[in-house]
């Protein structure tokens, strides 16, 4: 299936293509596009729109999209409620204390969106980050 967001990704549109691949759908193709073309792509190729004005999963009731993705599909691991809180307090501006690690994600994110790479090569870059913050996440919860 294939995703589409916005261009020029920072923690969200990172996160959430690595969320999506790895609980939602595994053969994901994550598109990015910009900004005001994302909802039109979504109608025109079918696919499903997320982290931007409008989207299938977006930003709603206080919570970022990878937030918003973990409540719709149910994902009910102790691991990923933890990452989450990182990824929220990293990408809502006004909540980057929700955790010691979110001003680091933050931080992260923002280096990654500062080299200059094309997006689909920030994205395989940086997903690793993610697999190492979530195996920190399952050894916090006592999971590994």
């Amino acid at each position: 299936m294939r995703w589409v967001t916005r261009e020029h990704p920072r923690t969200d549109r990172i996160a959430c293509p690595w969320l999506i691949r790895r609980f939602i759908d595994p053969e994901a193709e994550i598109i990015y596009v910009p900004p005001d073309q994302v909802l039109a792509y979504a109608a025109r190729e079918g696919a499903t729109s997320f982290d931007a004005p409008g989207a299938t999963y977006t930003h709603r009731d206080g919570k970022c999209s990878f937030e918003t993705l973990v409540e719709a599909y149910h994902i009910d691991d102790p691991a990923i409620a933890l990452l989450a809180k990182v990824v929220h307090g990293a990408d809502v501006s006004a909540d980057l204390d929700a955790t010691p690690q979110s001003p680091g994600l933050m931080a992260i994110a923002d280096g990654f969106a500062r080299l200059g790479l094309d997006d689909q090569r920030q994205l395989e870059l940086e997903s690793p980050v993610y697999d190492a913050l979530y195996a920190w996440a399952r050894h916090q919860v006592g999971i590994a």
